[in-house]
């Protein structure tokens, strides 16, 4: 979901990418998730544009004939599209407009699956 701080409140969130390179690459990631946990199924909506707090961004569902395979393959998903997702994000606040910097926190949740 969007999230605002009152610390340093948003009013928008925009995600821009072009849609079909970012199609091809949540389908790898998809794929890449299915296989690596045996998944019967996996489906990524994210969305794109100008988003406002408290919106969703992304809705990740996995499919398994057990739990733990489905909810690892979810947090593989989660965790790989937060850095090789191709989207760009902008907030707008209180003080303009900036783009969101990558976060070594992102880098270090993904390698934990390398």
């Amino acid at each position: 979901m969007v999230r605002s701080s009152a610390q340093d409140p948003i009013t928008a969130l925009t995600l821009e990418c072009y849609p079909e390179l970012a199609i091809n690459q949540l389908s790898a990631i998809v794929e890449q998730a299915t296989a690596r946990f045996e998944l019967l199924a996996a489906t990524v909506i994210h969305r794109y544009g100008t988003l406002r707090p408290g919106e969703p961004i992304v809705q990740v569902m996995t499919l398994s004939p057990h739990r733990e395979a489905a909810f690892k393959g979810a947090e593989f998903l989660m965790d790989y599209l937060k850095t090789d997702a191709p989207f760009w994000k902008q907030e707008t606040g209180l003080a303009g407009t900036r783009w969101i910097e990558a976060k070594a926190e992102d880098d270090r949740a993904k390698a934990r699956w390398e």
